[in-house]
């Protein structure tokens, strides 16, 4: 069944070319039709992720090969959250109406979205529509850090470098859900504050404070400078892990620490626990900002310039 829309145009927030923020435009464009195994979803947000700078700036097409063809123009938006309001052919679910939400190869920051319906799961219901935007991204690179990873079980001693950014909001939850003990790095009041009330056990100042050692797992969601990364994995013990979701680590040899970055990978499996997990409370979403689609370009302007804390929601 197929609904019809009595809009022929949405918004959309586009790039023709790669550069600074300038380049997003918004701009009125067809409304997508969903083709076989697709369904079309009237979108209540997406979210900024920090990696979105390196797709608008063209830096990712040269890190990441997958990003080299993208075609132009571009319509932003990884995460998504909505309604759907019709199905291609082949769908057996989601349904009109149903509340969704999925990591897409783009698209999200529109009123209307196409998506394969493989990749959604169902949105939790004691949030916001639009605020389920913020799980996808983080929340799988969380989750994935946490358990597969960083391999955290009960009584290991856990440090969140970066935990008060979108994705460590959810790490700093899900490894004290795992039964670690979790130290949270913050720099400043309110990001302290945020991640003690996920669920830390100790917030250390990076400004002004020194790294604690003798860790169990670090797992790192900052960037660093280049040489920072054996100064990391110095504070694991042996036998213990270091992940990173930005820049590569290496340990100093002989030192028995296991160094892994990795790419986050799109698990419809987890990103449906995590709805579960929302809806039964045990993870709370943390939502620092709402803004509207129209300054999508000046929340990329803001996180460059540090300006941002925790996940900024983008409703639509």
């Amino acid at each position: 069944m197929t609904h019809k829309s009595s809009r022929a145009t949405m918004r959309a927030a586009r790039i023709h070319e790669y550069g600074d923020a300038s380049v997003i435009r918004q701009e009125e464009i067809p409304i997508p039709t969903p083709g076989r195994g697709e369904v079309l979803i009237k979108v209540a947000g997406t979210s900024f992720n920090p990696s979105e700078i390196g797709l608008r700036s063209g830096l990712l097409r040269t890190v990441v090969p997958e990003m080299a063809g993208l075609p132009l123009p571009h319509t932003l938006g990884w995460d998504v959250s909505g309604t759907v309001v019709a199905t291609g052919a082949g769908v057996s679910w989601p349904r009109p109406g149903d509340r969704v939400m999925g990591l897409l190869e783009g698209g999200a920051a529109a009123e209307y979205a196409v998506a394969p319906a493989r990749l959604l799961a169902p949105a939790p219901m004691v949030v916001p529509l639009a605020d389920a935007a913020a799980i996808p991204v983080a929340g799988l690179t969380a989750w994935q850090a946490v358990y597969e990873h960083g391999r955290i079980a009960p009584g290991r001693r856990v440090l969140v470098n970066g935990a008060g950014g979108g994705v460590g909001m959810f790490t700093v939850q899900l490894a004290r859900r795992a039964g670690a003990t979790v130290i949270a790095t913050a720099g400043n009041t309110r990001s302290a504050a945020a991640v003690r009330a996920c669920g830390a056990d100790e917030v250390v100042d990076y400004l002004t404070d020194p790294l604690p050692g003798d860790l169990d797992v670090l797992l790192n969601l900052v960037p660093f400078a280049p040489g920072a990364g054996p100064d990391l994995a110095r504070l694991v013990r042996p036998g213990g892990h270091l992940v990173s979701i930005t820049a590569p680590v290496q340990p100093p040899p002989g030192s028995r620490v296991t160094a892994t970055r990795f790419v986050t990978r799109n698990d419809v499996d987890q990103l449906t626990e995590m709805a579960t997990l929302v809806d039964a409370e045990e993870i709370v979403v943390d939502v620092a900002e709402r803004r509207p689609l129209a300054d999508l370009a000046a929340v990329h302007r803001m996180a460059e310039a540090g300006r941002t804390r925790g996940k900024v929601v983008i409703e639509v």
